[in-house]
């Protein structure tokens, strides 16, 4: 017999009243179905004891959607339509349950618009900064077909599993980052304190300092202007970075080829690349939306400007009869099997389940090539940490030989 566990829950029955407690079951699949055989939308089922694994909230810095609150709204919403609630009623309550301030103002202007007869797409659509246009395109396209749910369901999912993918991506960065971080402020704080504790040794015994240590002892002169001028130039230099990213299409091609062409993080960012890609284009074709637009969505929705430059030459080539796959081997971004796989998919007239397959497939490999980079940038990492450290130490007991041949001369 299957070992059971306490789930909390958050509620809602079908005349709208909330409720919270707990249930017995031996999963959170389990615990769901329970609710739901009972007359309830569940809205947040959690398995007791977890409460370590939330993200913490700290006030004044939560004010951004992210991908998770994306996700959890468009899981609560699909489960409040599927259960046959009405879409202002589903609408209102999402508004009050929601954590990011954004994101309750965007859906309490939607609910005002879809009161007034405005379609649900239409007025998300006015809010783009908060819905992607991945979600917009869906739920359109959900509209069209009868199937809104469904359509809720698979952006879930997709947001679900993009942002497992992103969290994969920043563990395996996290590690030289933090690295990074202390090997800096381990040179700044020898800079500091170290350097002029040996200067003022090294004056007493005399004699001529090598370039080296002389560096060294310039440098901790010169902190007060060095450090700051760093600090500066990382702000800055962020800050041009960010906007240049925002507003020129020309640099994001430039650093997205730079990415996958990368000798380390490369064959990571293409692999996070295709995922993206095969997943959302699949996602839209499977509900139902036109290839042309499907194409022009997925180019703007990967995060890669090298396919959105691509989607636009596929974009074309379909315009003039081409199958996609043709179009897509003019482009090296396109492993042979992607292309394969759309090709097998064009001729069985399974194009949407062929691309789910490859979003699959990539997601496994993005995971493995996550585990493997932090595997081996460890190693990598000490060992320019223990260069650094050891080289300051060096450059400042390299004087001391000098002064020791000093001493015996005399």
């Amino acid at each position: 017999m299957p070992t059971t566990k306490t789930f909390h829950y958050n509620s809602i029955d079908a005349a709208g009243r909330k409720s919270k407690g707990t249930v017995e079951a031996p999963n959170e699949a389990a615990a769901t179905q329970t609710l739901r055989q009972r007359g309830e939308v569940p809205l947040e089922v959690t398995e007791a004891g977890q409460g370590l694994n939330r993200d913490l909230k700290i006030p004044g810095l939560g004010g951004r959607t992210t991908l998770k609150d994306l996700a959890v709204f468009s899981r609560q919403f699909a489960t409040m339509t599927a259960s046959g609630m009405s879409l202002l009623r589903s609408l209102a309550i999402l508004e009050e349950q929601t954590s990011s301030p954004p994101l309750r103002k965007a859906l309490g202007e939607v609910r005002t618009d879809v009161s007034g007869g405005v379609s649900l797409s239409a007025s998300m659509a006015k809010h783009e900064k908060v819905f992607p246009r991945l979600m917009i395109a869906m739920v359109r396209a959900g509209e069209t077909g009868g199937m809104i749910d469904r359509a809720l369901e698979q952006i879930a999912d997709s947001l679900e599993k993009d942002t497992a993918l992103r969290g994969k991506i920043k563990g395996a960065l996290t590690y030289p980052a933090i690295v990074l971080s202390f090997t800096f402020v381990l040179i700044a704080a020898v800079l500091i304190f170290i350097v002029p504790i040996f200067e003022a040794m090294f004056k007493s015994l005399g004699g001529q300092l090598p370039a080296i240590t002389q560096f060294l002892v310039d440098a901790s002169h010169n902190m007060w202007w060095i450090g700051p001028l760093i600090i500066i130039l990382l702000v800055g230099g962020t800050a041009a970075y960010k906007h240049q990213a925002r507003t020129s299409a020309d640099f994001r091609l430039a650093v997205d080829k730079l990415k996958v062409r990368a000798p380390v993080f490369g064959s990571l960012f293409q692999k996070l690349a295709m995922s993206r890609f095969s997943r959302n284009l699949g996602l839209l074709l499977n509900v139902g939306v036109p290839v042309m637009q499907a194409l022009a969505v997925v180019g703007e929705t990967t995060g890669n400007e090298v396919i959105n430059v691509a989607m636009k030459d596929i974009q074309a080539a379909v315009r003039d009869g081409q199958p996609m796959s043709s179009a897509m081997r003019h482009h090296k971004i396109f492993p042979t099997m992607v292309t394969q796989m759309v090709e097998v998919g064009e001729e069985s007239g399974q194009i949407s389940q062929m691309l789910d397959k490859v979003a699959d497939f990539y997601d496994r490999e993005v995971d493995s090539a996550a585990e493997s980079l932090t595997a081996s940038i460890e190693p990598i990492m000490v060992l320019v940490m223990g260069a650094v450290v050891g080289g300051m130490v060096v450059c400042l007991y390299l004087p001391m030989f000098t002064i020791y041949q000093n001493i015996q001369s005399n």
